[in-house]
């Protein structure tokens, strides 16, 4: 078929995308609707395919063709597909591909915060989560235990960051998502008036319990949580109406951002 480009070297310019362009070249934040974003192994690819994000092109092992990429050739039967063998390609983007398939795909426009959060319950806000692997880990975890929607402040990694996208396995195209155009403490008056209480998971002397009941009975419910170092900044969890702690035992005072999100999201699921 005349979409199959057959690799003999990895010197095409149309290869940049998966090996020469940084991850702030593949966002390209001055003209966001050029920007593109790379998924990994079919599962992910298809369920980006599902949210309706538009392919650009494929890399991808030779016999993955007709094996565990057959599918996503079937329904997008016109988009380019540079094919070689594994070594071949695995000098282009510097590592093993994930079952052997990636996939280009444009960006979409960024939503407001209140086009993705009309019936949402439970939300989760992100301050400053810069380690990838934590901001898939947190979207994994808010898919699983149907958080409804995700904020992010502006400093926070790029939930379409390569490592995002794969340790989410996915969902990052499940659970709506946007970046907040304002610092946290801002954005809490903003959720607000759209009637969310705010819960800031932080260690303080004013902290209530993850487990406390009126967190429960917040109709809506927003918690923020922070970067994997520093936690939130002091004005963001003023901002909020309430400071939770997850109560630990052995005189362990926090878990990793990601593990604190999981168990948040759980004890506070709405039914």
């Amino acid at each position: 078929m005349t979409n199959r480009i057959r690799l003999e070297s990895i010197d095409e310019s149309a290869l940049d995308v998966y090996a020469r362009l940084t991850e702030a070249q593949l966002r390209n934040r001055l003209e966001p609707e050029k920007g593109v974003f790379i998924a990994e192994s079919p599962k992910v690819i298809r369920l980006a395919l599902d949210a309706g994000y538009e392919p650009v092109s494929f890399l991808m092992e030779q016999k993955h063709i007709e094996g565990d990429a057959k599918e996503l050739l079937v329904r997008c039967p016109d988009v380019p597909v540079y094919t070689g063998e594994r070594e071949l390609l695995a000098s282009l983007t510097g590592y093993a591909l994930t079952r052997g398939v990636l996939c280009a795909m444009r960006r979409k426009p960024m939503a407001a915060p209140e086009a993705i959060l009309n019936g949402a319950r439970l939300i989760a806000v992100l301050e400053g989560i810069t380690d990838a692997t934590n901001l898939g880990a947190i979207v994994r975890s808010a898919a699983a235990l149907n958080v409804d929607a995700i904020l992010l402040s502006p400093d926070c990694c790029d939930p379409l960051n390569r490592r995002a996208v794969r340790v989410s396995m996915g969902t990052v195209f499940q659970v709506p998502w946007t970046v907040l155009p304002d610092p946290i403490d801002a954005s809490v008056k903003r959720l607000r008036t759209l009637g969310f209480s705010t819960a800031a998971m932080a260690l303080s002397d004013e902290s209530v319990s993850l487990a406390d009941p009126a967190l429960k009975a917040c109709e809506k419910l927003a918690v923020v949580l922070g970067t994997e170092g520093d936690g939130l900044r002091p004005a963001s969890i003023a901002a909020c109406d309430y400071t939770v702690r997850i109560p630990m035992g052995h005189g362990v005072d926090s878990l990793n951002v990601a593990a604190a999100a999981a168990v948040a999201f759980w004890e506070l699921r709405r039914s």
